[in-house]
Formats: C-alpha cells, structure tokens, sequence
C-alpha cells in the first residue's frame, strides 16, 4: 500500500500524520484521498473501520481557512457514538491546526445546553440529522458557507428515518460544495441520495475488508425453537470474552437478552427505546468487557466502532445480504481472529441464498449437537466490573485523578485498572472483578482531588 507521504498534504496534516503512527493507507484511503483532496464529489461502500474517518477528515481538514469565523465542513452521522468518534478523530488529525473549532451537535443533551459552543462559529460540526435541522431552525449555526458536507454511514441515517432531515439540511447549505458520501451497502435509496446531493461524483467499492482478515465462519440451521439452545451450546464451545449478536426486532432482543440472563450469561440489550445515558452505560460496560453479551438490531449497533469483538452472531439473517456482510465485518480486526456464527431457520433459507449469491461462493454450513444443552455448566464470569462515579469534568476530574487514586492509597495494581472514561458529570472506570469491592471501599471512603463522590457498580 502506498504511505501518506504519496499525497500533498498540507504541513499540519503531514505532521499529524506522521505522529498518529500512519504509515500506509488502507484501501479507501488509497482510493478515495486523490480524489476528496481535488475536490471532487465521492461516492464510497466502505464499512466501519476502513479508515474513511481519516479519508473524509484529511480531506475535510485541508479546505479550512481557521482565520474565518464560519462553518466550513459539516459531517452527518446516524447515531450519536459514532459523532463523538468521527469528532475526536479530526480533533487528532488537527492537531497542529492552530485556533481549529470542531463542535460536536447530537441529541441526548438539550440543545440549549449547546448554545455557549456556537457564540463563535465553529470551522467544523459533526452531528446527527435531527439535531443540526433543531439549530438551524434556532439559527443558532449558518451552514451557507458550507466547502465540504460529509455523509458518514449514510444507509443507516435512512433506515433510521433520516432522509427528510437531510434533505432538509441540504436545502440551507452552500450550493457549491463538495460532498463526500460514505455507506456500508449501496441499496437503491442511496444511490436516488447520491443523484440528489452530489455532482458527478466519483464511485469506488472497498469490497468487504472481510476478505483480507481472519474470521472463521459458521451457519448452522436449526429450527426457531432451537435458536436458544444452538446460542447456548455455540458460545459455551467458542468461549468468546465478548460477543455481539444481533436480532431482527427489538421485541427479540428483549427476548433473547432475558432468555441467556435466566441461563446465567452477563448479557445486556440494545435497542431503539433505550434512554441515552443507558444507552452509553451498556456501550460502556461492554466494551469495559463488564458484560459478555451485547444483544443489539442492527439500526442500534450502527456506529459501534469497538476495536477488539471475538464474535458476531446472528440470531436471524438480514432481508439484505450486504448488512450481514457489514456485521461479520465487526470482528477480526487489527489483526485478530474473528468468529462469525449464524442461525438460519428454514424460513431464512432465501436470505443465505442471497448471501450466497453475493459472495460468489458456497455458504460455510456445519452441523451442531444440541443434546448436551442441559448438562452444561454455568458460563465463566465477566473478568471487569464498571464503577460509576457521580463526578466528571465539571467537577475538574481527569483520568489520572481516578488511576492516581486507585493506584495510590486504594492499593490496586495499574493492571487492575481498565478503561476510564469521564464525562461532563459522572466517570465510568472498568476495574478487575476480584479487585472490585477493595476499589469501590476505597473510592467511598477516601476523597478524589478534596472532594467525595458517591460510588457504586454498575449491575
């Protein structure tokens, strides 16, 4: 693959380039930045964790003008996860960008809470649909000096039933501009999307990443009412420390969740219905790894960007063969091996078949013993448990406060110590199982740059 110095990048994107480590790009990369940097309209299939974050930003980055107090680039993303994910990756990409603003506009928050940021017109906003078209309509952000409009996982903003939210956005930004649009699957709705908002843009395929990586795979048909025990027995055998398997419905998330929670697993759900903050307190302990399972639809899961996932299992197979390749595409990234486990009843039959067709190739199909599926024993407990601490930034928390804490009186090993993750009024830190109730002891009964918290894990 050819590096990043093949490309005429500005001195601070060079810079910033060069410190983050990369060296190579990856395909989009490769295929897309020629032409995003000349300013041409693209058009790119490339799923989560691609590296189009860095393609769009990169791109986005060397069109700003920091001494204009303006928008300048406007990102769209389904969910609020993957907003604050493609926002802190620009904000490493500027680094060496002095004065550069970048904005972060989602729900979850009242919108009024957001007003202070605006008073000077960030040069960058990153934000879901609903949000941006709320300040708009405030005229809190003006969007006609738009250069560069991104649409990132552009299929997921329509199947959350965004479409009229975009089209509204796009009606009051600048006519001329350069629009970049990214999707992990290219149904007929995207392309009318892309006929809409881009002008002769350029096409390109980064044809499942899932080719280049180690994911062993396995479908196994098994009747409905078979599903459950052919999930026991396949996650007892592959033992994976955390996998992420995903329903048709919200109704058989809740079922499924409940279902393996009454067979012992450390298992949490995602859904549409779920309030923010407990939606950000189950991404959080799953990929804590305080919790084993994760049961999400595919819409809920969309903007999950998690680093190391064993295993993908698929309760039912999509109506759409290119959304199953996007989930297998969740696991053996970075190098690792990835698991790949679906179960198909009969009725699903002409879903394998449509991924069999796309592939090109037959379906990896294996048999399965359920005899033994009462006989098993209890699941091996999660190895970290997530402690909520009733401060954050607000409160002039950082990270190191709490490892300083944890690591100093409190006695633990630094080892003990997983992620820490603060936020405006509340801190979440993975700690070791074993090593759980000594911190949660300690953090109750000591105090945290002079002050007391309240503590407690999260369960």
């Amino acid at each position: 693959m050819p590096g990043f110095d093949s490309l005429a990048l500005q001195a601070p994107l060079a810079r910033a380039v060069e410190v983050l480590g990369f060296a190579e790009m990856t395909p989009v990369q490769e295929q897309s930045l020629p032409a995003i940097l000349e300013g041409k309209d693209v058009i790119a299939r490339a799923r989560t964790g691609s590296g189009k974050t860095v393609a769009f930003g990169l791109g986005a980055l060397s069109t700003l003008d920091v001494t204009a107090a303006r928008v300048q680039a406007l990102v769209l993303c389904p969910t609020r996860e993957l907003a604050d994910q493609v926002s802190a990756e620009l904000r490493r990409l500027a680094r060496f960008i002095p004065n550069c603003r970048i904005v972060t506009l989602c729900g979850g928050v009242p919108a009024r809470e957001q007003m202070p940021s605006l008073k000077q017109p960030p040069h960058i906003i990153v934000g879901t649909p609903g949000r941006i078209l709320d300040h708009l309509r405030r005229e809190s952000i003006d969007l006609r000096t738009l250069k560069v409009l991104v649409l990132d996982e552009a299929d997921r903003m329509l199947a959350l039933g965004f479409t009229e939210s975009i089209h509204q956005v796009v009606e009051q930004v600048a006519k001329k501009r350069q629009t970049l649009l990214f999707s992990a699957t290219y149904p007929a709705d995207i392309q009318a999307l892309s006929k809409d908002l881009q002008t002769n843009p350029i096409e390109l395929t980064v044809e499942s990443a899932n080719d280049s990586v180690d994911i062993e795979e396995h479908f196994f048909e098994v009747s409905p009412a078979q599903k459950l025990d052919a999930l026991t027995v396949l996650l007892h055998h592959h033992k994976p420390e955390s996998a992420l398997v995903f329903c048709h419905t919200r109704n058989d998330v809740r079922d499924v969740t409940e279902q393996l929670k009454a067979r012992g697993f450390s298992v949490l759900a995602l859904h549409g219905e779920l309030e923010q903050r407990d939606r950000d307190e189950v991404l959080l302990r799953f990929v804590n790894k305080s919790c084993a399972v994760l049961v999400a639809t595919d819409v809920a899961a969309r903007g999950l960007d998690i680093k190391r996932l064993p295993a993908v299992i698929a309760w039912e197979l999509p109506t759409d063969p290119d959304v199953h390749v996007h989930r297998i595409g969740r696991t053996g990234r970075a190098g690792e091996k990835g698991l790949a486990l679906a179960l198909v009843a009969r009725r699903e039959r002409e879903r394998a078949d449509a991924i069999e067709a796309k592939r090109g190739r037959p379906l990896p199909w294996a048999g399965l013993d359920l005899s033994g599926v009462a006989a098993l024993s209890a699941p091996p407990p999660v190895a970290m448990v997530t402690v909520l601490i009733e401060g954050g930034k607000q409160d002039k928390l950082r990270p190191g406060d709490l490892l300083g804490a944890l690591t100093g009186d409190i006695g633990l090993a630094g080892t003990d110590v997983g992620k820490i993750d603060v936020h405006p009024t509340r801190t979440y830190v993975a700690i070791r199982k074993e090593k759980s109730e000594r911190a949660l002891h300690g953090l109750r009964n000591s105090k945290i740059k002079g002050k007391s918290f309240r503590v407690w894990a999260l369960t």
